[in-house]
């Protein structure tokens, strides 16, 4: 992410000034991305309350709901029909004082003193939405007509591996490229060190605009590059939608794999034959190996109202903390010890959770390199009813150990799909080892 560009849009919004009214779509235009001190982290999300008309309260669910299901009429029919937003125009910093606020402190923190990432999932996911909306935000209008979810967490790159306790967070982003109904957001998450906030981490998200009731597609304003710096941004997410239309082509759910990818496999499966018997099916598992079947974890939440999002489904943000912790706790398992976090690759977010849902989360550790464990989390919904089993997420985590960890070794073919898969996906986070 270009760290640089985004404190030029900052200083540039600093020298902008709106006078303080008590009208709503002032005090609305100033938190969004129109100058004015950081956003606090806590408001965040009653920022997000206030620009839906979502209530507070669970009890009132269904009645906001049905008011929002009269905004489907001022949705506009044609993307010419909205204005050019710029890049700055969703500019957003959000401070979250973890220094400053012991009391706030309290929720980040893990049994050890370290900071709980899976709290940082929420903040990103929220900031995401907000960024978002700020790109569509329409002074005339007392409510979004648009219902703006997250779709996929493009990338999360690790720029420094501790997240202090005790020390002040900063995230800043903005909009940095859209499609007729989806937007691509960065973030950049910074800390305060010695007076000067340091580099943590650079995310991408893709999120997507449906209507009112979150039915069908919206349009959302088109996005106007200014300057060098801009446009290359906006040519990266071009370059990053092509990206990911290249990796669904090429699924393995989809195609075979490649030469080299059955050459590997099947050069796995020869190292693991019993060579005192001429026999497929005898399996011996090589020195400093786990079989994939030994390295699971499973997790079962209930969905609960507490959990939802503004539109009353559960917080994506939610699901990711809860597939992280599992997906850490399954490669503190495997290495034994606190591995750290090197990336977030391709979270993908296929379909809502419902309140009430029971959701079953599965992670797997599915390839190792050196210190590297590369684990994969599935996620979906369980209808004790009918019984049937529904996919709503995928994550993909990739941890460093301190020490080398052993070699995870599939048995069956959709064990060796799932150690393809995962190589697939360290090779895009870690190229080079």
């Amino acid at each position: 992410m270009n760290y640089p560009r985004l404190c030029v849009l900052r200083a540039a919004l600093g020298c902008r000034s709106l006078s303080c009214g008590s009208a709503v779509r002032q005090s609305r235009a100033l938190d969004m991305g129109q100058g004015g001190a950081p956003l606090h982290v806590s408001n965040v999300r009653n920022q997000l309350r206030e620009i839906v008309g979502a209530s507070t309260k669970w009890s009132d669910h269904q009645q906001a709901m049905a008011e929002r299901a009269s905004l489907s009429s001022i949705l506009v029919r044609s993307q010419k029909d909205l204005p050019v937003k710029t890049m700055r125009d969703s500019f957003q910093e959000v401070l979250l004082p973890l220094g400053s606020e012991p009391l706030l402190r309290e929720k980040y923190l893990t049994f050890h003193n370290t900071v709980r990432f899976g709290r940082i999932l929420e903040d990103l996911d929220s900031l995401a939405v907000l960024i978002s909306y700020s790109h569509t935000f329409n002074p005339e209008l007392k409510k979004s007509p648009l219902s703006i979810v997250t779709a996929l967490v493009d990338k999360i790159d690790m720029r420094q591996h501790v997240i202090y306790p005790d020390c002040d967070i900063k995230f800043t982003g903005h909009v940095t490229w859209v499609g007729k109904t989806s937007i691509e957001a960065k973030i950049h998450m910074s800390q305060l060190c010695d007076g000067v906030f340091s580099p943590v981490l650079d995310a991408t998200f893709v999120m997507v605009a449906r209507d009112p009731g979150n039915k069908r597609a919206a349009f959302v304003n088109p996005l106007k590059p200014e300057g060098p710096e801009e446009e290359e941004l906006y040519q990266q997410g071009e370059a990053n939608k092509s990206r990911r239309v290249e990796l669904s082509t090429a699924s393995l759910l989809k195609v075979a794999p490649t030469d080299e990818e059955r050459k590997l496999i099947h050069s796995l499966f020869l190292n693991t034959l019993d060579t005192n018997t001429v026999s497929f099916r005898s399996r011996v598992l090589p020195d400093s190996s786990v079989w994939m079947e030994d390295a699971k974890l499973k997790g079962l939440e209930i969905c609960h109202p507490q959990e939802r999002n503004i539109f009353n489904r559960i917080f994506g943000g939610f699901l990711m903390r809860k597939a992280y912790e599992l997906g850490w706790a399954n490669a503190c398992s495997y290495s034994g010890c606190r591995p750290s976090l090197v990336a977030v690759d391709d979270i993908l977010f296929q379909k809502p959770v419902e309140i009430g849902s029971l959701l079953m989360l599965s992670s797997q550790v599915c390839y190792t390199q050196d210190q590297y464990i590369q684990v994969r989390v599935h996620s979906e919904v369980f209808d004790p009813i009918t019984q049937q089993h529904n996919t709503t997420n995928v994550f993909h985590f990739t941890f460093s150990s301190d020490r080398e960890v052993p070699h995870i070794t599939p048995k069956t073919y959709g064990e060796s799909m799932l150690f393809l898969d995962g190589k697939r996906h360290f090779n895009q986070t870690v190229p080079v080892v």
